[in-house]
Formats: C-alpha cells, structure tokens, sequence
C-alpha cells in the first residue's frame, strides 16, 4: 500500500505547484492588501483574516517571475509556514488554486539539479498527478532568508 500525502495544487504561470494540506489553513478571493513601507518586492503588504494580521507573500515574485494583473481566478492561500523554528500564519498570492489531490511518496522524486526555471532549494520534491507534473513546495526553505518574523501584526499559529 503506497504511502499517499495530500497537497494543494496550484497554478504559478504555467506551472502546478503543491502544498502539504496540513499547512493550509483556507483559501480567500484576492482582497485589498495594505502595503508596507520598506518591504522586499515579493512582500505585497499585509491582510486582516478575523482580527489577525498576515503577511501576503507574491509567489510569482518570490519565484522570479513578473508580477501579473489579478485576474478572477487569483487567490490567497493563507498557510502555516514552519519559519525559524516558529510556525508562522503567511498568505501566498496564486494564479489560481485547483483541487486538493493525492501523491504517493513512492512516486513523488527529488527536485532535479539542473538549475531549470525554479530554484530546487525550494523545492521538496516532484510528484505526478497522470500526465501532469506537480512541483511540491518546501515552505521552510521557500521562506527561510525572509525574515517575516519580525513583520508588525504577523500572525503566529495556535496550536489547533
């Protein structure tokens, strides 16, 4: 029996990106985000979800691809992302969200070094979903030279 991990995948230009479902914590329509003075480029602003303050996080930005004009199918994925040893609340902007869907870890591979289109650090590894490829984010090493721990407002995680 294949050890099956579920992912939320999503759409960054032409590519399928999958988070660990566990990290995710809802999905909101793209909203108006408060911008900050001084913050890095892939650092949109910050948003409220109920009274508590997350960082928006541009994936396109963050993975060196130009920013694009929303579209209706953007979103906002607000995660739990492990960060320093913390687990922090942060908002990725996507091009658009698909499904939650099953990998099996037997057929999920390790990022290829081929110093392709993504920075394989980032990356946990690549899994297949039919025909189509999808690439599974490592979170904390996405987040791990950012430092948004010291972001005013940024929301911790409680444990559940």
């Amino acid at each position: 029996m294949a050890d099956t991990a579920q992912y939320l995948t999503l759409g960054i230009d032409e590519e399928i990106f999958g988070i660990d479902i566990r990290n995710v914590r809802e999905i909101l329509d793209m909203r108006p985000i408060s911008k900050l003075p001084h913050a890095p480029d892939f650092l949109l602003g910050m948003i409220d979800v109920r009274g508590a303050g997350f960082p928006i996080v541009d994936l396109r930005t963050k993975l060196g691809l130009p920013r694009i004009e929303q579209t209706d199918a953007t979103r906002i994925i607000i995660l739990d992302v492990p960060v320093k040893g913390r687990t922090l609340g942060v908002g990725f902007v996507a091009d658009r969200v698909f499904e939650v869907t099953g990998l099996d870890h037997d057929e999920t591979s390790d990022a290829p070094d081929v110093g392709g289109r993504w920075k394989s650090n980032y990356i946990a590894g690549i899994g297949r979903k039919g025909e189509a490829f999808i690439v599974v984010f490592d979170l904390e090493r996405l987040m791990a030279n950012d430092d948004l721990l010291a972001l005013p407002g940024a929301s911790g995680a409680q444990a559940a």
